[in-house]
């Protein structure tokens, strides 16, 4: 029979713990009906320790979802001890290639204590800097040399093939590269525009620039042989002639 009170204590200790974390956080949660929800989040638990040893002795028949803005997410679990308190783990980028998680250390999850607000700090202290780490790592291993964008900054890569390729922070910078040709591909998030009519991708550069600068992002053209950060640039700056880009260099 499922536990009431349990799952109700577990819902209520992920919502505050939600809001005491940095940044804005909000908490979902998932009950023993959602079974093929828990069975995915189970495989994107990104622990080789505490947590995953929890789990192959006790599989999830609930769990709270924490997710931030920009797709990072935590899972709250019960512990199955005599002690009180949750088990705390991220929660794997989805959809990234298993070549980003090379050589990546796993952010294992902790113990939380049963005050939430004691356990907020625990994590900001703790599992958050290594998940923001290990998070900037396997993306940076996606993005195999393409420079992430920021929410105010769109950062646009030559790439040795002539295309244009980049990866927005959000939904609104990449509703508007979509309606100009670029392709998103659905392993590694990464927007391409191909560059076999340069008049057309020129073009493109500029109308998305133009949209773009009216939601107050900014662009940057990124020339990869140079190796040096991009600059903000106008948004009816006009690409770089073919003639000068240079392959890149992998850089992981």
């Amino acid at each position: 029979m499922h536990d009431h009170s349990a799952s109700e204590r577990l819902a209520s200790y992920a919502d505050v713990l939600a809001g005491e974390l940095p940044d804005t956080w909000t908490s979902t949660h998932l009950t023993a009906d959602d079974k093929d929800d828990l069975a995915e989040l189970t495989d994107q638990i990104w622990d080789l320790d505490l947590v995953a040893a929890s789990l192959a002795e006790h599989p999830l028949q609930q769990a709270a979802v924490l997710s931030r803005p920009d797709g990072a997410q935590l899972v709250l679990i019960d512990r199955h001890d005599e002690r009180d308190g949750f088990l705390l783990a991220a929660v794997a980028p989805r959809a990234l290639p298993d070549e980003a998680y090379r050589g990546v250390p796993e952010p294992n999850g902790i113990a939380l204590t049963d005050d939430p607000f004691l356990g907020a700090e625990q994590v900001a202290g703790g599992l958050l800097v290594r998940y923001d780490r290990a998070l900037a790592q396997v993306r940076h291993n996606a993005l195999d040399g393409i420079q992430p964008s920021q929410p105010d900054r769109v950062v646009l890569t030559w790439q040795p093939d002539g295309s244009v390729a980049t990866a927005p922070a959000d939904d609104r910078a990449g509703t508007i590269l979509l309606a100009h040709g670029f392709v998103q591909d659905p392993h590694s998030g990464i927007y391409r525009l191909d560059g076999d009519d340069t008049q057309a991708q020129a073009r493109a550069l500029r109308e998305i620039g133009a949209q773009l600068d009216a939601l107050g992002i900014g662009t940057a053209l990124q020339h990869p042989a140079a190796r040096t950060a991009p600059t903000a640039a106008p948004a009816s700056m006009p690409p770089a002639p073919v003639g000068t880009r240079t392959p890149t260099a992998r850089t992981r």
